[in-house]
């Protein structure tokens, strides 16, 4: 299907791969004026508590640990499951998933990705395990589900802890309850470029109220009370600007959401003829956030990859090689023996041919338009 041309008054406007969801300024200045007049900005204010229990409500979990960003959660879900020794992990993601590895003193494991929906592929995870594995850190890439009962089999049998990183993740549906209560914890950012945002923010979902209170301790210096340290925490505690924002961006998101089905959906139509072009299967789901959406660029398209990137680039539309590079390719990574390259051949494929293209509520079909014209034309 090739799209109309559009509005040629619109060609110089930049677009960027994501923008922000933003409630009405209106509606936050309510919230603001309860906070100056409280004068409660932070260790679990009235907004901090409300916004845990509404999170847990809407997600359809039991235990949630609110954090000041998803990094400090997913270093902290390390510390509470005290995990040491190897962790089983993915290359293809943001760098703050093995970044907590590190700054946990834990080596990373680097195993391939499936090349169907791009996350830890689990036929390759039994062969990387040792006697020092005590952990595998999946992550839900694009929001799209790993095989988590997979997953937790190998577990299993292994006797291992399964964290994931779950920071594309928010809202996703699965069978028999929320994706976020799979493995021991799930950890959710809630950063500005997200599904959802707090500005800055994130969170653990916990399997039970014990697991809980120790995660609450870790992330406020390890205080159980005015007198009493019971572990070297540290301040990862969301403040109550962030909570009440994200009280009211939870009255906002369904329709966020609703809005970014339509677009992915758009994308599916006019891409699915093109030759050299693969969307990848969960693009118009109804179990997917749509937090992205990638395409992966093959050799039958008449140009490269980065030749389409710089044709965008071109054109004012901020496209992203997202994920390019691989974390394995960084310096602090490249050492490791589970990071060289014959070992990751799916990963470095996506890598070399994927392109997130734009996608937000905010995006109007006539800019889906002008992406897709500009694929089309190639």
């Amino acid at each position: 299907m090739n799209p109309p041309v559009p509005d040629s008054s619109a060609q110089d406007q930049p677009i960027y791969v994501t923008q922000p969801q933003l409630a009405p300024l209106a509606e936050f200045i309510p919230y603001l004026e309860q906070i100056w007049e409280n004068k409660i900005l932070t260790n679990g204010g009235p907004f901090h508590q409300q916004f845990e229990q509404a999170l847990c409500d809407y997600l359809g979990v039991e235990h949630l640990s609110l954090f000041a960003n998803g990094t400090l959660g997913l270093v902290t879900a390390l510390q509470a499951l005290r995990i040491t020794g190897e962790v089983i992990t993915t290359p293809y993601s943001f760098v703050a998933t093995a970044h907590s590895l590190l700054w946990n003193g834990i080596k990373p494991v680097f195993v391939d990705i499936e090349p169907q929906t791009l996350n830890l592929d689990p036929a390759k995870i039994e062969s990387a395990i040792t006697p020092q594995t005590t952990a595998i850190l999946p992550v839900h890439c694009y929001g799209q589900a790993c095989d988590v009962a997979a997953i937790q089999k190998i577990a299993d049998n292994y006797n291992l802890k399964v964290i994931y990183d779950a920071a594309h993740a928010f809202g996703v549906p699965a069978d028999g309850g929320s994706l976020l209560s799979h493995g021991d914890l799930s950890v959710l950012s809630f950063h500005a470029t997200k599904t959802f945002n707090t500005f800055e923010g994130g969170a653990i979902v916990c399997p039970d109220a014990k697991t809980k209170q120790r995660i609450d301790h870790l992330k406020n210096f390890g205080f159980v009370d005015e007198v009493t340290v019971v572990a070297a925490g540290i301040n990862g505690k969301m403040s109550e600007v962030n909570a009440a924002f994200g009280l009211l961006q939870l009255k906002h998101i369904d329709a966020a959401l609703a809005r970014r089905r339509e677009i992915a959906a758009l994308y599916c139509r006019l891409l699915a003829d093109v030759r050299g072009i693969r969307c990848l299967p969960a693009c118009d789901s109804e179990r997917s956030n749509h937090t992205y959406f990638p395409i992966l660029v093959g050799p039958e398209f008449p140009i490269g990859r980065d030749a389409l990137f710089q044709k965008f680039r071109d054109r004012n539309i901020f496209v992203r090689r997202y994920f390019h590079p691989l974390i394995s390719d960084f310096p602090m990574y490249r050492g490791l023996q589970s990071a060289q390259a014959g070992n990751l051949p799916v990963a470095r494929n996506a890598s070399a041919r994927v392109l997130c293209l734009p996608i937000f509520p905010g995006l109007k079909d006539e800019d889906v338009l002008r992406i897709a014209a500009i694929i089309t034309e190639c």
